[in-house]
């Protein structure tokens, strides 16, 4: 049974009173105006000025005898009400003063300006349409528990207005988004949440089952396949922006579900997406913020382009301080460069996961402008095309911004031999224990064998851009309802 303190006790007494009489939850309200529109209005004569319908909920509440100034919280912000008992009657008045904090009315007046210079609205009728039966939290507007914020996210953006703002600068980031690859004659489409066999890029799924069809399915773990199918079908230039499944850690680049914006462009390489994504994100931090140049954190990060373009292994050189002394090219040098600045490899005998491991150590952390880091090598590129003059490496490109990845994109690999080949491999490693590996895909290599165009595809994380745009620290500042532990 829940327990409910004192002032919950009152307000449910409150709520019982007012069942006596009616029922408490009238649906018959018309808003015509909000607090942005009675703090823009132009003040006028009462006798000449409109009215309005205003509701929000209560956040600050001061009586003075047949008085009184309120605070409404609307979607566009607060503002204040000034509220008479002479004006609206003794009848509402009274029941005015058994409102609470964390109320919800409705109001119609006039905007007007206070003594104090204030624009307001001048109530003429006040009603309750919804009683608020547990207290917003002490001083409202400083509710900072993280664990409460974000398991009570409804909490969180009555309390903290800069959460709100977050938000709608995300939904403005994803609508600007869709305006640029419209604009680039990309085709908006959707794919399917649950897969056979989930494909295309290197994380552990969770896993579903479907009785009608009796059998495990998966979560995507990513958007790949199904949109290269399509490319394979004719749709030239194909994305989706939706959410993605990963059964991996939680941290603060980490949710175990995101958000992904993929795209995949016919007859263009991954050089070609380096100019399309610099595009893409010079603008919209240019229209977000207001120029190049951003606060994130501790860090200034400038988006001004170009921005530099340097292969993974010229950057653990130039960048990571690694001597040229030591052959990368090898995996011998790999691993004397690994015990000569103490790095950890994970997989020591695996010349590419070393050498990313290595890069992971001693560039990452160091680039904080944006910078494509390009050739990835092959073993840790499964859907990416080789490098014709170097075929350890693949056609790839990561975008590293603030030590973060916001982009991996690359020439794909659209020889059906060669991907079956890499299908096998991984099948492989996942049979040895591998979790993150996957299947082979036969309707993908299927697909492959009837023809899929020279294409270039990249995925960019929403959350981990919107985190950049809104200086906000961790995931789950930018994502409205995070992964928990269940309380």
């Amino acid at each position: 049974m829940v327990q409910r303190s004192e002032q919950e006790l009152v307000r449910f007494q409150k709520l019982a009173k007012l069942r006596e009489n009616t029922y408490p939850y009238p649906n018959d309200v018309r808003v015509t105006g909000s607090s942005k529109a009675v703090l823009e209005a132009e003040i006028v004569e009462p006798e000449k000025s409109a009215r309005l319908c205003l509701t929000g909920r209560i956040v600050q509440l001061r009586h003075m005898g047949k008085a009184a100034f309120v605070h409404i919280l609307d979607q566009h912000g607060k503002v204040q009400l000034y509220v008479k008992q002479d004006i609206v009657g003794e009848g509402s008045f009274a029941a005015f003063k058994d409102f609470d904090i964390g109320d919800i009315i409705e109001v119609k007046g006039y905007p007007f300006v206070t003594k104090t210079g204030e624009k307001s609205l001048f109530v003429e009728a006040i009603r309750l349409l919804v009683k608020g039966l547990i207290p917003l939290p002490e001083k409202w507007h400083g509710l900072s528990d993280t664990e409460v914020r974000y398991r009570q996210r409804y909490v969180d953006l009555i309390a903290n207005p800069e959460v709100r703002e977050i938000f709608r600068v995300r939904a403005s980031i994803i609508s600007k988004i869709r305006t640029f690859l419209d604009r680039h004659d990309f085709l908006e489409v959707e794919t399917p949440v649950l897969h056979y066999i989930a494909g295309g890029a290197t994380a552990k799924p969770f896993k579903t089952y479907y009785n009608a069809l009796d059998c495990e399915m998966f979560q995507r773990i990513a958007l790949e396949l199904p949109l290269k199918k399509l490319v394979v079908g004719g749709l030239e230039r194909v994305y989706e922006i939706g959410r993605v499944f990963r059964n991996e850690g939680i941290s603060k680049k980490h949710n175990p579900e995101f958000t992904m914006l993929e795209f995949y462009q016919a007859y263009a390489t991954f050089e070609d997406l380096m100019t399309l994504t610099e595009e893409l994100l010079s603008g919209l931090c240019r229209e977000i913020k207001g120029g190049y140049k951003i606060r994130y954190g501790d860090l200034e990060v400038d988006f001004t382009p170009p921005w530099p373009r340097i292969s993974m292994l010229e950057s653990i050189h130039k960048i990571g301080g690694v001597g040229a002394d030591f052959d990368l090219h090898s995996l011998s040098g790999v691993q004397q460069a690994a015990k000569q600045f103490k790095v950890d490899l994970s997989e020591p005998n695996d010349w590419g996961r070393s050498l990313e491991a290595l890069w992971g150590a001693l560039v990452e952390p160091k680039l904080i402008n944006p910078v494509f880091i390009t050739h990835h090598p092959f073993s840790i590129s499964p859907l990416a095309r080789k490098n014709l003059g170097d075929p350890k490496v693949t056609d790839r490109f990561e975008l590293i911004v603030a030590g973060m990845e916001m982009a991996n994109a690359f020439s794909e690999l659209n020889d059906p031999i060669d991907q079956r080949e890499r299908f096998e491999a991984q099948a492989q490693r996942k049979a040895a224990g591998d979790q993150e590996a996957t299947d082979l895909d036969e309707d993908f290599v299927r697909a492959l064998e009837y023809g899929l165009p020279p294409t270039a595809g990249e995925g960019i994380g929403i959350d981990r851009l919107v985190m950049l745009l809104t200086n906000s620290p961790t995931i789950r500042e930018v994502v409205l309802f995070p992964q928990l532990k269940p309380e």
